[in-house]
């Protein structure tokens, strides 16, 4: 039986060593906070190993704010790509300069009647006052079960595991889902030159650049980017949104699937079912490609309003024109007959947080938090999408959230210090 009295202690544990992890580490080194960072592989890995060739940024590069480490680089409107967003990244962890333990897993957290927490890795026991998730929320990736139907032949990986077009068998390409990583991942096999068919999804869309500026930077202008969930018309629910698909590539641009669909790609509704080397599909590509088009317009039209009533010269307005629509809603691929030798499955993840044995989590595992803040006293997320803005998942606002939570947590340590000290002067 292990002795607790031999059990090494941590103020703070800290889950996680990507850009929410080190955030969170920056700013408790700033306070004099004790703490340390457990990273089961590398510190950023998910950046080199579980991004494409030819991934770059979707938002302009002076959103890039981590704390105490903006982007300094020369091209403050432009869109860093994957091995410019490494460097930066790397610079920002020897700037920060973590307690960090790479290569520990942590294989279970949880409550310790007498106040804290256990900590189990791969590398010993910990116990520990308070506890940060900064492991973010993109942990399992989904593939649904029918794919287990498909013939032994088709080749199948998920979107993180795509590198590029030659890395796939010859033939033409099946890209499930139309999320950012989907519609990018499509665009970047068009511009190869593979015959591309997409499964459509539910997705949005918004215009790269409208009336003469990014439209992410009419956006901030407008105080998007610091709207907290609570505000948002969604409310909570704006965490289950999917994001909308442009690409910050080649300078950036729209991503426009009808001109797509113009230069050959073949476009579908979203996947129903699998019969040996027959695809079925819902009749739902005309209502997703309008409904896209409509929120691309609505988000233009509220930088009109924005233009309009505060007075700013910009170029004229404008209302995106479909410039090809399907004549009927597609409802099968044969596998065979099209050429279809790869399927790239690109609907998303599921978040994994079984290791954490802590009341915290909602019916579909999601956490339940304000700001990052449990009813669990000591248990902390960062990182998530939305967790308080639309930048608390992405390099612009994260700063933010962990300043919040390192606040909350040196209160804590406080309050628990005061406790102490008056049961001892009690005692």
């Amino acid at each position: 039986m292990t002795n607790s009295a031999t059990i090494p202690h941590i103020p703070v544990a800290v889950v996680g060593g990507g850009q929410a992890g080190l955030s969170i580490s920056y700013e408790l080194k700033r306070r004099c906070v004790e703490h340390l960072v457990f990273e089961k592989n590398t510190a950023m890995h998910v950046w080199s190993t579980r991004r494409w060739d030819n991934f770059c940024l979707v938002t302009p590069n002076w959103q890039c704010q981590l704390p105490g480490y903006p982007y300094s680089g020369s091209d403050p409107d432009g869109f860093m790509k994957k091995d410019e967003i490494i460097a930066y990244l790397e610079g920002f962890l020897k700037a920060v300069d973590p307690p960090l333990r790479e290569g520990v897993a942590v294989r279970r957290v949880a409550v310790r009647p007498e106040g804290g927490f256990s900590v189990e890795t791969n590398a010993g026991s910990y116990t520990a006052g308070q506890i940060v998730v900064a492991s973010g929320g993109y942990h399992l990736p989904i593939v649904p079960r029918m794919a287990e139907r498909l013939p032994k032949e088709i080749h199948q990986i998920h979107s993180e595991q795509y590198r590029n077009a030659a890395s796939l068998p010859e033939g033409a390409v099946l890209v499930v889902g139309s999320g950012q990583s989907g519609a990018q991942i499509a665009e970047d096999l068009h511009l190869a030159g593979r015959k591309v068919h997409l499964a459509v999804g539910a997705a949005p869309r918004c215009a790269r650049f409208y009336r003469g500026r990014d439209v992410v930077t009419w956006l901030a202008d407008m105080g998007y980017y610091d709207m907290p969930v609570d505000r948002h018309p969604l409310r909570e629910g704006v965490r289950d949104n999917t994001n909308h698909y442009v690409t910050g590539r080649d300078g950036g641009r729209d991503i426009d699937l009808r001109r797509f669909a113009l230069e050959g790609m073949q476009l579908y509704g979203a996947l129903d079912d699998i019969d040996g080397d027959v695809l079925t599909f819902r009749p739902t590509l005309t209502t997703a490609l309008d409904d896209a088009d409509k929120i691309y317009n609505g988000i233009n039209a509220s930088i009109d309003k924005y233009i309009d009533e505060n007075g700013i010269e910009a170029p004229p307005p404008s209302v995106y024109v479909p410039p090809w629509a399907p004549q009927e809603d597609p409802l099968s691929l044969s596998l065979d007959e099209t050429g279809v030798t790869t399927i790239i499955w690109c609907i998303g993840f599921q978040p994994d947080f079984r290791w954490l044995d802590a009341p915290v989590f909602n019916g579909g595992g999601h956490p339940q938090h304000r700001r990052g803040v449990t009813r669990q006293a000591g248990v902390y997320f960062l990182g998530l999408p939305w967790l308080h803005t639309w930048g608390s998942g992405r390099f612009s606002s994260v700063a933010r959230d962990a300043s919040f939570l390192a606040d909350r947590i040196e209160e804590q340590l406080a309050g628990a210090a005061d406790a102490t000290e008056t049961a001892e002067s009690l005692s």
